[in-house]
This record gives C-alpha cells, sequence and structure tokens, in this order.
C-alpha cells in the first residue's frame, strides 16, 4: 500500500526535533532508520501527518565508556553495536543480540533508539536490554529523565516516552564476566523470532535476570523466572516456570500453548548457558 500525505521536517539538530515534536504533537513520528516506522506507514497502521528526520544527527550516534556503564547514543545502528570491541567486552549481550537483527541492510540502517522506541515485544534488542538491568534518556522541553527499562514498555507498541520527547541516549551497565545468553527460535534465520529467552547473571548479587520475547503485548521480564532463581531453584525448576504471567500471541506460527512449551525449553537453555 501507498502510505498517507505526510509531512517531512530535517532537524538540524536533537533540540530541533524536540521542538517539532512540541509543535506537532501526537501528529508527529520521529524517523531514523524507518525499518519500524515505514511498514507500519505503508499499511497505514500509522499515519503521522509530519515526520521529523533525526536520522542525521551524528551526535546522536556513539558508543563510549560511561564508567560503571556503557553509553549508547540512541542513533547508533545495530551493526556498530555487533561490530563494538567495548560492548563485547563489557556488554557482550548487546552486541551478540544486534548480530541477530535482520539482514546485513537492516543491521546497517537500523537504530538501537529507533528498535527500543518502538517497543515491539517480538524485537530482539528490547528483550537485551531489560536482561542487562539497562535504562533509556529521554530528552524533552522540560529536560532530560533516565527511564529504566523494566518501565519503559507500557502496552503494544507504546512506550513511556511523552509525545514531544526524544530519546537521546542508552546505558547498559558492565557486565565484564558476567554469564549470558540469548536464546530465539524462528523458522528462518532473518524472521522475527517465534519466542525468544535472553538471561544476565550479574554476579554482583543482584541475580539472574531473564526477558521474554514475544511472549505478550510487550517485551517483558519474567518475575516467575527469576524469584525462583532467587530463591535457590535449579534452572530446570525456574524454567518451568517461564511461561507464568505472559500471555502469548497465537498466530500462524504458533499457538499459546506452543509459545509457552518453547519459552520453558529457550530459558532452559539461556539459564544453563548464562551459568545460573
Amino acid at each position: 500500500m501507498i502510505p498517507a500525505p505526510v509531512d517531512y521536517v530535517e532537524a538540524e539538530s536533537a533540540d530541533a526535533a524536540i521542538a517539532a515534536l512540541t509543535q506537532h504533537g501526537d501528529e508527529a513520528k520521529l524517523l531514523a532508520g524507518g525499518h519500524s516506522l515505514i511498514p507500519l506507514m505503508k499499511f497505514r497502521l500509522a499515519t503521522p501527518t509530519v515526520l521529523v528526520d533525526i536520522g542525521r544527527l551524528g551526535d546522536l550516534s556513539y558508543i563510549n565508556d560511561g564508567g560503571d556503564h556503557i553509553a549508547i547514543g540512541a542513533l547508533t545502528t545495530h551493526r556498530a553495536l555487533e561490530t563494538s570491541a567495548l560492548l563485547q567486552a563489557d556488554a557482550p549481550i548487546m552486541a551478540h543480540v544486534a548480530s541477530q537483527v535482520g539482514d546485513p541492510s537492516v543491521r546497517h540502517r537500523g537504530t538501537l533508539g529507533g528498535s527500543l522506541a518502538h517497543g515491539d515485544p517480538a524485537s530482539d534488542l528490547p528483550a537485551a536490554l531489560l536482561a542487562s538491568g539497562g535504562s533509556v534518556v529521554a530528552k524533552g522541553p522540560n529536560g532530560e529523565r533516565v527511564i529504566p527499562a523494566s518501565e519503559l514498555f507500557t502496552g503494544f507498541l507504546e512506550t513511556a516516552l511523552a509525545a514531544d520527547e526524544l530519546m537521546t541516549e542508552v546505558r547498559i551497565p558492565k557486565a565484564t564476566g558476567a554469564g549470558w545468553s540469548y536464546q530465539k527460535f524462528n523458522r528462518r534465520a532473518q524472521d522475527w523470532a517465534i519466542v525468544g529467552a535472553a538471561a544476565v547473571a550479574s554476579g554482583n548479587g543482584d541475580g539472574t535476570r531473564v526477558a521474554l520475547v514475544n511472549m505478550g503485548p510487550t517485551p517483558m521480564l519474567s518475575s516467575a523466572v527469576g524469584s525462583a532463581l532467587s530463591g535457590g531453584a535449579s534452572a530446570a525448576d525456574a524454567a518451568a516456570l517461564a511461561a507464568e504471567g505472559t500471555s502469548p500471541p497465537e498466530d500462524l506460527n504458533g499457538d499459546a500453548e506452543y509459545r509457552s512449551h518453547l519459552a520453558r525449553v529457550l530459558v532452559k537453555r539461556a539459564l544453563d548457558e548464562a551459568g545460573s
């Protein structure tokens, strides 16, 4: 299909983008790599009247050492994530999961901030952010605020970002030497996950966080698995609870029972690989 008519604004700075969002409100959408928004527009599932292009804001593309965390600009591409020596050393799950996103053309254009702001429950990187215990920085007309990953995803394709806010940075706590794993089940290498599981064993007393892909309307942490592990349960016993509190979708790829089974299997594999 053909998208509805739309006005186009090329932002020259983050502040200019925020000003455009403030001016146009809910009628405006940010455009970065375009891999999430443009398909929705083609099917007219999203019908903004104004596109604010932030794709040329080079100052929002970086991967820096922030001391106790890795600071990643929101416009950093998936390809930059997967090839970053800093991430590979201190937050390896992010580099690995980025390498699992789509195909090379997607990874060279798609951005981390775009993936997170889209909030797709079948997407890979939101689960990695949740399992890592990360956060995002949002900037709006009233200044900046930090949103923990656990509070970012609020509904299907909805996040805690306000209509006049721009995600500027993603922060990943360093997990140097910590166990981690990402397990993804799909029919073809480039497909969305039918189900996925990300696990990070922090090694600093915070326990192991497990996040699930495509097991509900939002990317989600598995509180049942986390609580079981904190209580001393084995990986097998904890993984058996992976589907608790979830509401997996039903489609041509599988029904809820099938996805629940996959979640238990993949979480067990992830916990074993992460050393939980």
